[in-house]
């Protein structure tokens, strides 16, 4: 249990690349090429099986995503399909490998999947979001071709609250590693600051797979971001045959240069395994140091800096691409939420890609990083809209007892050397009331909370109390391989989880939507650690943060809209983002820019005015009404105060901002033009300027950045297509049909408008666009470095190209 001040160590590596999380061999990815069947294809899992009318694909691959969407589906997940699936390849392993291990790691499979070669079975792994690794040494053919077969059943397709995919959505990759190897996530690193001066604990699980004992050297190397060699350790270990070794070294670093928000200086270790003087086995892995603490009185601090988490949650899917998200994607996502002033990721509720946190590192991102949304019994799936009609029970319960803890652990051992993450959440709204856990104190509706509205305790229902038993399992099993971060989980039933052990077993403890509670709990729990793990984008809950030196931050749900969790049809997502599915920042994206951003910032939207109550954080830049009609101003400003000008005369008199809601108004009659918002200091001096324009018909599409460049390997270009007037302006209120053409070898991944309404196919290469913009997301084939063409047409504008250059 944490005392009053947590000082914590913290682990400071992350790998080179995605695949050397596994910490060992020679590997290879395996992406291209794969043969699919969307339907359960007895005797699939033989070497000797006729899969040439299959289906070509190359993974990363959600077959859901490109599925029909349809109101006979279940809403919680979309409206799109599940099913049973078939994934083989062929590839050919060399003679001269005889004598190595041949593994097959999979970064995740959505799910119970089982992976066979050459029609043996290696295993099964039914979390769709851990990523896991089979030795197939055993049945391999060296010197001929091998069958990978993966069978993947996602038959429960309304087994999750929101959109999760189905498939191989991951990288896969070949490895080969000699017999004795460093073991799978076998480098566990982690610093100490004291003083100025660094020291890097650094601990190697060596496995060897042969029969004999052997005598072997580990070195660890530390390097500076210019390649210099900063500390070298040595380590003598004897490791019997069929067992694991382990060593520990410390590498000692003056005034090493720490990671930070601002300045995320990385390290690189390289780790060596050398027998009889000669290399068998090498990791290099992104290192560097920083210290936090979480106290319960003065909240949480960076390298001894005292800052709030500005967090979002978010979900894994990006929109058409579903969860297939290539690196490039989640790049451009990352920073713009961080242009917006998040420094903080919840990665709710499941583990994320490998790419994720390497980009995590690499921007300057804390995570939150989350492992489940239920344990031992179901929770409700809406299927016909969210909170509406009757619920179904499918899910991942029925895997806990057998598999809970080993996920866990896994999930620990492959994203515990991130720099990133500063924490391990156990569970996401696990003690929401009667969903399914009881306790007594639903009948009371005490502390404010209205415990009663969830229908009051129901002693049928699962006993709340068996909550903290659970989360002591889970403790242990995090703590079993990283002693250096908190636990934690987002508790949604705060004041029935305060009558169990559960709140008692975390070392920080998240609260969902309560905090109403945070001062009563801060006087009754004064060792408790709080923070506001899922909030919405009210102002209230920011202030609450703000203004409370004991809440080390929020996490607004969420950062960008994704799939499922979906709205009665059409819907086909959740739309509460800062940032829609497209990657384009929303109004109240702006909003929160203005209360997060250290950067001079103004917005202005505007919406025909109703109410005089209606002050919306999701007013659109758009000036185009009747002439006359009385239209709404909002502006969203971390300037002191802003004025409104129209055609450069002062229209709207200069206003202070206003602390209780972070918004300025004006109501003014709707004239055409433009219309600008003066960011002003608090002595009048301009600090920013934001505009909108009346706009005419459509008459063009144009790309603003041209200049595009991707890998060959399977590289992604995302392109931003604008409808325009005749003045060159972009026209807000345009839904014209778009259709993409590609010359070259370039595919179309889809295309994305950000429509949350629009139940069309987004997959295909024809699709309207939404407040005038539209992205297209194109990959390279991985065969040419020839140039790709990509030309957009729409019927009665003028059409755009761009060509994609290919390295």
């Amino acid at each position: 249990m944490f005392r009053k001040k947590i000082i914590l160590p913290v682990l400071l590596f992350s790998c080179m690349s995605a695949f050397s999380q596994i910490s060992f061999g020679d590997s290879q990815k395996i992406n291209n090429n794969w043969k699919f069947n969307l339907q359960d294809t007895p005797d699939a899992q033989n070497g000797t099986f006729d899969d040439s009318k299959w289906q070509s694909v190359n993974v990363p691959h959600d077959w859901s995503v490109k599925g029909q969407l349809s109101p006979t589906l279940a809403s919680c997940t979309g409206y799109l399909p599940g099913g049973i699936a078939w994934y083989r390849k062929a590839i050919n392993i060399p003679q001269s490998k005889s004598g190595e291990k041949v593994y097959l790691y999979f970064e995740g499979v959505y799910n119970r999947s089982e992976v066979f070669i050459n029609g043996h079975s290696l295993g099964k792994r039914p979390n769709g979001y851990i990523s896991f690794a089979y030795d197939a040494t055993e049945f391999v053919k060296f010197g001929g071709e091998n069958t990978i077969s993966v069978k993947v059943d996602h038959s429960q397709s309304a087994d999750s609250r929101w959109y999760t995919g189905s498939g191989i959505y991951r990288n896969v990759w070949l490895v080969y590693s000699n017999p004795v190897h460093i073991a799978q996530w076998g480098v566990y690193a982690y610093p100490e600051v004291n003083k100025g001066n660094g020291t890097l604990n650094v601990e190697v699980d060596v496995e060897n797979g042969s029969k004999a004992k052997t005598s072997l050297t580990v070195v660890n190397e530390l390097f500076s971001k210019d390649g210099k060699s900063v500390a070298k350790a040595t380590n003598k270990v004897e490791v019997a045959g069929n067992q694991n070794g382990k060593i520990a070294a410390k590498l000692n670093v003056k005034n090493p240069q720490l990671w930070d928000l601002d300045n995320p200086n990385l390290y690189q270790l390289k780790t060596t395994v050398l027998k009889d003087g000669k290399q068998i086995d090498q990791t290099v892995t992104q290192t560097g140091f920083r210290t936090f603490t979480f106290d319960p009185n003065n909240g949480f601090s960076l390298n001894g800096k005292g800052m709030k988490m500005k967090g979002v949650c978010l979900h894994h899917d990006a929109g058409v691409l579903g969860s297939a998200v290539p690196r490039e994607v989640w790049k451009t996502r990352l920073k713009t939420l961080k242009e917006i002033g998040v420094n903080a990721i919840r990665t709710s509720h499941n583990p994320q890609a490998p790419d994720f946190y390497e980009l995590c590192d690499e921007l300057g991102l804390l995570v939150l990083n989350e492992a489940y949304d239920e344990w031992e019994f179901p929770k409700r799936k809406w299927l016909e809209g969210w909170n509406y009609g009757t619920p179904g029970f499918e899910g991942s319960f029925d895997i806990f007892a057998n598999w809970g803890e080993k996920d866990l652990e896994d999930f620990v051992r492959r994203d515990r050397n991130h720099l990133s993450v500063f924490g391990w959440s156990i569970g996401n709204e696990v003690d929401y009331p009667n969903d399914p856990y009881s306790h007594p104190v639903l009948d009371k509706g005490k502390d404010g909370f209205g415990q009663a509205a969830y229908g009051g305790y129901k002693k049928d229902a699962p006993d709340a109390m068996r909550l903290g038993a659970i989360a002591k399992r889970l403790v242990a099993a995090v703590k079993k391989y990283d002693k250096s971060r908190p636990t934690t989980a987002g508790l949604a039933g705060v004041a029935m989880s305060n009558e169990t052990e559960y709140p008692g077993a975390l070392d920080i403890t998240g609260y969902n939507y309560t905090e109403s509670k945070y001062q009563s709990d801060h006087e009754k729990y004064p060792n408790r650690v709080i923070f506001g793990s899922e909030n919405v984008h009210d102002m209230d809950p920011w202030l609450a943060v703000k203004n409370n030196k004991f809440i080390f931050g929020q996490f607004l749900w969420t950062g960008i809209d994704y799939l499922g969790e979906s709205g009665r049809w059409p819907s086909r997502g959740f739309y509460s983002g800062l940032v829609d599915f497209a990657g384009v920042i929303k109004p109240r994206g702006y909003f929160r820019q203005s209360l997060w951003s250290e950067k001079p910032m103004v917005y202005i939207g505007t919406y025909p005015l109703k109410n005089e109550k209606d002050i919306s954080k999701d007013a659109w830049a758009i000036w185009n009404y009747e002439a006359g009609q009385k239209i709404r101003v909002v502006c969203y400003t971390n300037a002191a105060k802003a004025r409104l000008e129209l055609n450069g005369k002062v229209i709207g008199e200069t206003k202070l901002y206003d602390q209780k809601t972070g918004i300025i108004y004006w109501d003014i009659p709707f004239t055409s033009g433009k219309l600008e918002a003066i960011g002003l200091d608090a002595n009048d001096k301009e600090v920013s300027r934001y505009a909108i324009n009346s706009t005419q018909q459509p008459v063009e599409l144009t790309i603003a950045d041209k200049d595009i460049t991707i890998a060959k390997d399977k590289g992604v270009a995302k392109i931003m297509v604008q409808v325009k007037d005749q003045n060159g302006l972009p026209v807000m209120l345009s839904d014209n049909e778009i259709t993409c053409s590609i010359q070259g070898s370039g595919t179309l991944l889809g295309l994305e408008a950000g429509n949350n309404s629009d139940m069309t196919d987004y997959t295909d290469n024809v699709q309207r666009v939404f407040h005038g913009h539209i992205a297209a997301y194109i990959q390279s084939n991985g065969d040419s470095t020839a140039p790709i063409k990509v030309t957009f047409t729409s019927q009665w504008l003028k059409p755009v190209e761009v060509t994609i250059n290919v390295k």
